[in-house]
Protein backbone atom coordinates (compact mmCIF):
# COMPACT_ATOMS: atom_id res chain seq x y z
CA UNK A 1 0.00 0.00 0.00
CA UNK A 2 1.34 3.50 -1.07
CA UNK A 3 2.08 6.16 1.76
CA UNK A 4 -0.48 9.05 1.10
CA UNK A 5 0.06 12.15 -0.45
CA UNK A 6 1.44 14.78 2.29
CA UNK A 7 0.20 17.80 2.36
CA UNK A 8 1.53 20.91 1.21
CA UNK A 9 0.58 24.18 1.40
CA UNK A 10 -0.12 26.15 -1.57
CA UNK A 11 2.55 28.66 -2.61
CA UNK A 12 3.94 30.72 -5.70
CA UNK A 13 6.55 29.27 -7.97
CA UNK A 14 9.70 30.89 -7.84
CA UNK A 15 12.87 30.69 -10.68
CA UNK A 16 16.13 30.42 -8.84
CA UNK A 17 18.55 30.13 -11.97
CA UNK A 18 17.25 27.38 -14.27
CA UNK A 19 15.36 25.56 -11.03
CA UNK A 20 11.86 26.56 -10.00
CA UNK A 21 10.48 25.92 -6.44
CA UNK A 22 7.10 25.97 -5.01
CA UNK A 23 4.02 26.15 -6.90
CA UNK A 24 2.99 22.67 -6.69
CA UNK A 25 6.79 21.75 -8.22
CA UNK A 26 8.48 18.94 -6.60
CA UNK A 27 10.49 19.11 -3.76
CA UNK A 28 13.78 20.35 -4.89
CA UNK A 29 17.44 19.33 -3.06
CA UNK A 30 19.23 21.48 -1.88
CA UNK A 31 22.74 21.42 0.40
CA UNK A 32 25.14 23.94 2.05
CA UNK A 33 29.12 23.82 2.10
CA UNK A 34 30.89 23.80 5.31
CA UNK A 35 33.75 24.48 3.80
CA UNK A 36 35.43 28.14 5.01
CA UNK A 37 33.92 30.09 1.86
CA UNK A 38 37.25 32.55 2.03
CA UNK A 39 39.01 29.42 0.51
CA UNK A 40 37.76 29.46 -3.05
CA UNK A 41 39.34 25.95 -4.15
CA UNK A 42 37.62 23.99 -1.53
CA UNK A 43 34.49 25.94 -1.32
CA UNK A 44 34.05 25.15 -5.72
CA UNK A 45 35.66 21.39 -5.35
CA UNK A 46 32.60 20.85 -2.49
CA UNK A 47 30.11 22.80 -4.48
CA UNK A 48 30.72 20.52 -7.24
CA UNK A 49 30.82 17.47 -5.42
CA UNK A 50 26.92 18.19 -4.33
CA UNK A 51 25.98 18.93 -7.62
CA UNK A 52 27.29 16.18 -8.72
CA UNK A 53 25.56 14.13 -5.72
CA UNK A 54 22.31 15.32 -6.94
CA UNK A 55 22.15 18.56 -5.37
CA UNK A 56 20.16 21.48 -7.07
CA UNK A 57 20.66 24.04 -5.20
CA UNK A 58 24.00 24.86 -2.95
CA UNK A 59 24.12 27.73 -0.29
CA UNK A 60 27.75 28.79 0.67
CA UNK A 61 27.87 30.84 4.16
CA UNK A 62 29.29 34.25 3.38
CA UNK A 63 30.11 35.28 6.32
CA UNK A 64 32.78 38.01 6.31
CA UNK A 65 34.85 40.20 3.89
CA UNK A 66 36.70 37.32 2.56
CA UNK A 67 34.08 35.09 2.01
CA UNK A 68 32.11 37.67 -0.05
CA UNK A 69 35.59 38.52 -2.07
CA UNK A 70 35.73 34.77 -2.86
CA UNK A 71 31.96 34.06 -3.90
CA UNK A 72 32.95 35.07 -7.79
CA UNK A 73 35.74 32.83 -7.79
CA UNK A 74 34.24 30.36 -6.24
CA UNK A 75 31.20 30.94 -9.43
CA UNK A 76 33.88 31.21 -11.79
CA UNK A 77 35.19 27.83 -11.11
CA UNK A 78 32.32 25.81 -10.41
CA UNK A 79 31.13 27.47 -13.62
CA UNK A 80 34.10 25.81 -15.36
CA UNK A 81 33.45 22.19 -14.19
CA UNK A 82 30.19 22.46 -15.93
CA UNK A 83 28.04 22.96 -12.66
CA UNK A 84 25.16 25.70 -12.93
CA UNK A 85 23.34 24.88 -10.02
CA UNK A 86 22.31 28.09 -8.16
CA UNK A 87 24.62 29.49 -5.36
CA UNK A 88 23.02 31.38 -2.93
CA UNK A 89 24.73 33.36 -0.34
CA UNK A 90 23.54 32.26 3.58
CA UNK A 91 24.32 35.11 5.70
CA UNK A 92 23.61 34.29 8.69
CA UNK A 93 21.89 37.12 10.16
CA UNK A 94 24.73 39.57 9.11
CA UNK A 95 22.82 41.64 6.72
CA UNK A 96 24.87 44.43 7.32
CA UNK A 97 27.51 42.75 5.34
CA UNK A 98 25.28 43.17 2.43
CA UNK A 99 25.55 46.87 2.83
CA UNK A 100 29.11 47.20 2.86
Amino acid sequence: MAAPEPFRRPSSSVRIGAVTIGGGRPVAIQSMTNTDTADPSSTAAQVIALAQAGSELVRVTVNTPEAAKAVPEIARRVRAAGVNAPLIGDFHFSGHILLT
